[in-house]
């Protein structure tokens, strides 16, 4: 057994961000009520450094500041330490997030927040290099011991700040959604597009999956060309990138550079799981046959480096990883040099490095090379003079050869935990790919994750849990694990129409209303009222990479609504929507979300319902079509069900094209159920 000098109360813990620092110097604790108490017993200010295990910049600051005895020394000396695991404690991090964004203008991981003894911040920031962290630390902690009424004022202003940062004004106008509005925010947020290299005019460069399957939906329903163009090209030139792996499938997490070219080298559950949404949609609205390939070779690395034999999916794979000099650096496990490409093609080189530019274009730094394309298959074909199916079969055995040589290689590090509300992302993920490709095994996985979540997280009291390692399930849900997985049990009924997952849907909802919805805000926080009090009870209304478990939770509302009949639902829906609305046009891409659900009101949005024994083939017919603006729902017979009631006729199978329960006369062609739909 390995002998360590070092050993911390984080030894205890499961997360792996926690245990990666279970053996510095640092006295660490993880947050709660022990760490909070020994605190104001000991009249010790509070430093709390929030990370998560694939974060590059949290392990430099370890390995630099956290691993060293002098510091630690200091650490130990004047502050109670504490250890967070942003992705296991998202509450703690959005209140010292929204902090460190008011002090400093900016916010990023580690974050790094010196507190008062009662937890409130007086001063943070981000990555500090050794030499401003010990800085900083004596400075506050004299400041503690000669002025301490300085950082108590200065804390009491902050509070303030913090507390308002998630204030949302009542709306007092009138309920009202239009094509107007939405049109406008889409003209305003075009400004910023970039047209020849896809996404927005910006260094770094984030996927943002919601934005463009709003933008792809907005542009299909209103036909506009133009949109639809800058969508695609956007999808293309992200895979195209090196944000893609073209050896293993998978994105990482985004691109430092315009061109979507070196990724930040992480891969996290939560981009793919949406990605494989997005590209799923996108083959339909196209029938882009590359976008078929994303899909299934992202599904196929999940499957190969993200899922456990119980069905779940682990949250993400580090940055870093090994050289084989034994160094950990960022993308080692990614990137190529000449010299063995050369050697592990042999004659195929010259044709591969056309393919994936090992040249300047594709060349990153100390050598190395990350795999990028700038042509389609068809062009390359041409301008290469080789045949479509020899360049299809050459790829194959391309990424084979490389994948095979890749496995030899120090892994990233696997954190092995697994989050409730992004295995319900990645379950949706799956059953999005088996609407659009009808793989058997997509919903497969689909069903054995949406059972281990129902079997392991989904508690007696119709309460979630938020984590889950190695048989233990841990911590209160949060806001996002109840809309996640209510979203992706939604979409779970319209894939099998197995009543079982719309019931538990509802059952959720009514759990939420108790426990987390605000009638003041008309919104739901983020926070069970049967958690710990923190500084302050948080809202998030802005859609980000992943969208506000608000929006995604107004979208379900909306669908449960159509489901069930109960307006309550209804009428929720609408007043998050309006509550919010003043917030959209000045900043459209931080409510994509709340844009498709407004458009859901504003336009046609069509129930397709479906009763009789050939329901699985019909089913499949109409899937091959791209319509965003529809729900499904489905019986083989009688239902007591408010969509399905008195619509089963013994031996045929009907279509019901309906708007808000109106629905036009039932028919058993596909096609014509599709000449009501506009």
């Amino acid at each position: 057994m390995e002998q360590h000098p070092y050993t911390n109360d984080l030894i205890q813990e499961t997360s792996p961000y926690l245990l990666q620092h279970a053996h510095n110097p640092v006295n660490w604790k993880p947050w709660g009520e022990d760490a909070l108490e020994k605190a104001k017993e000991e009249n010790k200010l509070i430093i709390v450094s929030i990370g998560y295990a694939a974060c590059h910049w949290c392990h430099v600051m370890e390995h630099e500041s956290f691993e060293d005895p002098k510091v630690a020394e200091l650490m130990n000396a004047n502050y109670v330490n504490i250890k967070v695991d942003r992705e296991e404690r998202p509450d703690v991090d959005q209140v010292y997030m929204s902090a460190v964004q008011l002090m400093t203008g900016s916010g990023g991981w580690p974050l790094n927040m010196i507190t008062l003894p009662d937890g409130r911040p007086v001063w943070g920031g981000t990555y500090f290099p050794k030499g401003k962290w010990v800085e900083a630390l004596k400075q506050i902690s004299d400041l503690y011991t000669t002025q301490p009424e300085k950082l108590i004022e200065y804390a009491d202003k902050l509070e303030e700040g913090i507390k308002s940062v998630d204030i949302i004004e009542v709306n007092e106008d009138e309920i009202s959604f239009d094509t107007q509005f939405i049109e406008a925010s889409v003209t305003e947020w075009s400004s910023v597009f970039d047209h020849q290299k896809g996404g927005t005019k910006r260094v770094p460069k984030f996927m943002m999956p919601n934005n463009y399957h709003f933008l792809l939906r907005y542009a299909h329903q209103t036909k506009n060309t133009e949109l639809k163009d800058f969508v695609n090209n956007t999808l293309t030139k992200i895979s195209y990138g090196g944000v893609y792996d073209h050896v293993g499938g998978g994105f990482s997490r985004y691109s430092t550079d315009d061109k979507w070219h070196v990724p930040h080298f992480e891969k996290m559950l939560y981009d793919n799981a949406q990605l494989v949404s997005l590209y799923s949609d996108a083959y339909l609205a196209s029938k882009n046959s590359w976008y078929k390939d994303v899909v299934y070779e992202t599904l196929e690395f999940v499957s190969r480096e993200l899922t456990t034999s119980e069905g779940a999916f682990y949250s993400s794979l580090d940055a870093d990883s090994n050289t084989p000099e034994g160094e950990l650096e960022e993308g080692a496990f990614y990137v190529w040099t000449k010299e063995e490409l050369t050697l592990l093609l042999g004659d195929d080189y010259t044709l591969f490095s056309n393919y994936y530019n090992i040249n300047s274009y594709g060349l990153w730094e100390k050598g190395n090379y990350v795999l990028i394309r700038k042509d389609s298959n068809d062009e390359f074909s041409k301008e290469n003079n080789i045949d479509q199916e020899q360049l299809h079969n050459k790829l194959i055995t391309w990424k084979n050869i490389l994948l095979t040589e890749r496995e030899k290689r120090s892994r990233p590090r696997l954190d092995d935990k697994t989050l409730t509300s992004w295995n319900a992302l990645m379950l949706k993920g799956y059953l999005d790919a088996y609407r659009v490709f009808g793989e058997q095994r997509f919903l497969d996985a689909a069903l054995h994750n949406a059972n281990f979540i129902k079997d392991k997280q989904l508690q007696a009291d119709n309460s979630l849990l938020h984590s889950y390692k190695k048989g233990k399930s841990t911590i209160n849900g949060y806001l996002e694990d109840y809309s996640s997985v209510i979203d992706a049990f939604i979409t779970l009924y319209q894939n099998t129409f197995d009543q079982q997952w719309l019931e538990i849907s509802e059952r959720l909802a009514a759990y939420t209303y108790t426990h987390f919805y605000d009638p003041k805000k008309s919104l739901f926080y983020f926070t069970s009222d049967l958690d710990p009090k923190l500084i302050t009870r948080t809202t998030e209304f802005t859609d980000n990479v992943i969208p506000a478990s608000n929006s995604i939770m107004a979208k379900n509302l909306f669908l449960l609504y159509h489901y069930t009949d109960n307006r309550k639902y209804l009428e929720t829906s609408k007043q998050m929507l309006h509550s919010v609305k003043p917030q959209i046009q000045s900043y459209a891409s931080g409510y994509s979300n709340w844009l498709d659900l407004m458009l859901n009101y504003a336009a046609e949005f069509y129930e397709v319902v479906t009763v009789g024994d050939e329901l699985s083939s019909k089913i499949k017919e109409i899937n091959k079509n791209y319509i965003p603006n529809k729900l499904m729902a489905g019986s083989f017979s009688e239902s007591e069900s408010p969509l399905l009631k008195n619509r089963f006729v013994e031996n045929k199978t009907l279509i019901y094209i309906c708007i808000d329960n109106s629905c036009k006369y039932p028919v058993e062609d596909v096609n014509q159920a599709f000449s009501f739909i506009k």
